[in-house]
């Protein structure tokens, strides 16, 4: 930027845009200084440098209004996990289903986990039962992103919201006998 540029010439291009040609760098630093604004370097490794005349306070400004206004659109999906075992009781069986529901109402991804100890293992279908019964019951408001699946003395699944169908907003009632002729 200004006279931190080190090269001779440089390919000038103007505060609207165009082609100004090319210049020795002290002629574009005064172009630049006689509108006002700063000669920055915008592509250094092309042959000659391509400058820009701009107001670079202005333009990091606006760039971080940008970084910021996308920050603020970006939605972030959190996986929560909820762990079960296969011999889980009635009641602690809904309580967790409970926690799932209120996992994927806050919008997030839930890994559900069948954990095996010792010889537990050889039921794997229990566990398998479980994870079916769950997705059963929660399939009105979640759908299963990753089918079961064994992973050394573990059982995964990962469940997800499902896309909620979007209503359009109310438009305002238009008066329907202005609009529309007459069926006479």
């Amino acid at each position: 930027m200004n006279e931190r540029i080190r090269a001779a010439r440089v390919r000038l291009v103007g505060a609207d845009g165009d082609q100004l040609g090319i210049f020795v760098t002290a002629d574009a630093q005064k172009i630049a200084d006689d509108q006002g604004l700063d000669l920055v370097e915008v592509a250094p490794n092309a042959d000659p440098p391509v400058c820009r005349i701009m107001d670079f306070s202005k333009w990091k400004y606006e760039e971080a209004l940008k970084a910021k206004k996308a920050r603020k659109n970006q939605t972030t999906v959190q996986v929560k996990e909820i762990k079960f075992r296969p011999k889980i009781g009635v009641a602690d069986y809904e309580t967790k289903k409970k926690h799932v529901i209120r996992f994927i109402e806050a919008n997030a991804k839930v890994k559900v986990t069948i954990m095996f100890r010792g010889r537990e293992m050889v039921h794997a279908e229990r566990g398998l039962a479980i994870l079916e019964r769950l997705a059963e019951d929660i399939r009105d408001i979640a759908h299963i992103e990753n089918q079961p699946k064994v992973e050394g003395r573990n059982m995964f699944m990962l469940v997800s919201p499902s896309r909620k169908e979007l209503k359009p907003a109310s438009k305002p009632e238009k008066d329907t006998e202005a609009t529309e002729p007459a069926a006479e």
